[in-house]
């Protein structure tokens, strides 16, 4: 198992602009949404607090953040383990998604919520220009975004937060060869697509586009090479 200290990450120096907390926690949660922060592995607060230049305190606090949403584990004396997600998680994770989110977004299908999609085209087009410039951290950012807040015009708020926290629960492994391969910018266009079927009112064609992105969701969230 790697130490924490052979473990440098990419991660940006956090300011004032809110709080400390709050910048970490985010950080950290996209590395490890997209796997750069690897499972099985111990990261050290106070080395990554060093690369953050911060104290170890809010670094602690957001790690304690996340173990709450069972992305990281305490490792008593040494730091925070990143918790693993076997094949079978993340197939279950799919299916629950795919229950959910399938039937309620077929269900917004309708010329009725036509100013609603509008809304969202910028966000859509915030996952395009994020996947053709390879901005994978937006991309996840918008991504969840333009699904938290399509599920919102349901008007289920429970089941939006249930939504969140599978997504949260996720890692995204997969994102970086999908950009590699050139083929991201096709996965985000099915959200700019997605609003078109609604606005139409195609709930069948809505319905079976989400079931398609909900299934090449699944293949980013494939385990890495071990």
């Amino acid at each position: 198992m790697s130490s924490s200290a052979d473990n440098r990450l990419d991660l940006p120096v956090v300011s004032e602009r809110q709080s400390l907390r709050e910048q970490v926690a985010h950080a950290l949660r996209a590395a490890l949404i997209t796997g750069e922060m690897r499972p099985g592995t111990v990261y050290s607060a106070p080395v990554l607090a060093a690369q953050f230049g911060v104290s170890a305190t809010p670094v602690r606090e957001a790690m304690l953040d996340l173990t709450k949403e069972g992305l990281v584990e305490a490792v008593r004396n040494k730091g925070f383990r990143v918790t693993e997600m076997s094949d079978r998680d993340l197939d279950e994770l799919t299916e629950i998604r795919r229950l959910i989110e399938v039937p309620t977004v077929a269900r917004l299908a309708g010329t009725d919520r036509a100013e609603s999609f509008d809304l969202l085209r910028p966000v859509a087009q915030e996952i395009v220009d994020a996947a053709e410039r390879g901005d994978l951290l937006a991309y996840v950012d918008a991504d969840l975004r333009f699904h938290v807040e399509l599920l919102a015009l349901a008007g289920n708020v429970h089941l939006v937060e249930v939504v969140r926290d599978l997504r949260k629960r996720a890692r995204l492994y997969g994102l970086s060869a999908l950009h590699q391969r050139g083929r991201l910018p096709d996965s985000a266009r099915e959200h700019l697509d997605l609003l078109e079927l609604l606005a139409a009112g195609d709930a069948g064609a809505a319905e079976q586009l989400m079931r398609d992105h909900i299934q090449h969701v699944r293949g980013i969230w494939a385990r890495p090479p071990q």
